[in-house]
């Protein structure tokens, strides 16, 4: 983990691996124009982007590398929203399910995807990638979130 950060962990303790390889991976962030992170290119490499830089939307890649690092296929797809039938679904969120969310703009296909953290009266906090262009927690209202899912 890197310094200085802190995450809460789940009532129960556990951190699945996954989420434990998603907290190593905090601040991994896409590079200025002209330049491109290849570690976001190797997240890249885990769905049909792979060979792409850092300048396309990755929040499914990297879900789906960090899935990969802990043994678990992925959806392979770089949508958000192909992870809608992966896993299992919850009927509530649990510590590092995946959460499905609509997008910010109103295009039907379009998603954003990440791990859940917590919650309150109106977010969710996701950690994922592509996060304000980065891998960090970020907070997005209720009426987005699709769909929990688990492996």
């Amino acid at each position: 983990m890197r310094e200085g950060f802190r995450y809460e962990p789940s009532v129960t303790g556990f951190t699945p691996a996954w989420l434990d390889i998603a907290f190593r991976e905090r601040g991994v962030s896409r590079y200025g124009p002209g330049e491109s992170n290849p570690r976001i290119a190797e997240y890249n490499n885990t769905t049909q982007l792979a060979g792409y830089d850092d300048k396309i939307s990755w929040c499914s890649s990297f879900l789906n590398w960090c899935m990969k690092q802990s043994g678990i296929p992925g959806t392979g797809s770089a949508l958000a929203r192909s992870w809608l039938s992966w896993g299992n679904p919850l009927d509530a969120p649990r510590y590092g399910c995946v959460a499905v969310l609509t997008a910010d703009d109103a295009v039907e296909w379009k998603g954003h995807v990440g791990f859940f953290i917590r919650s309150d009266a109106h977010n969710v906090y996701l950690f994922g990638g592509n996060q304000l262009g980065e891998v960090r927690e970020l907070a997005y209202p209720l009426e987005r979130v699709l769909a929990y899912r688990w492996p």
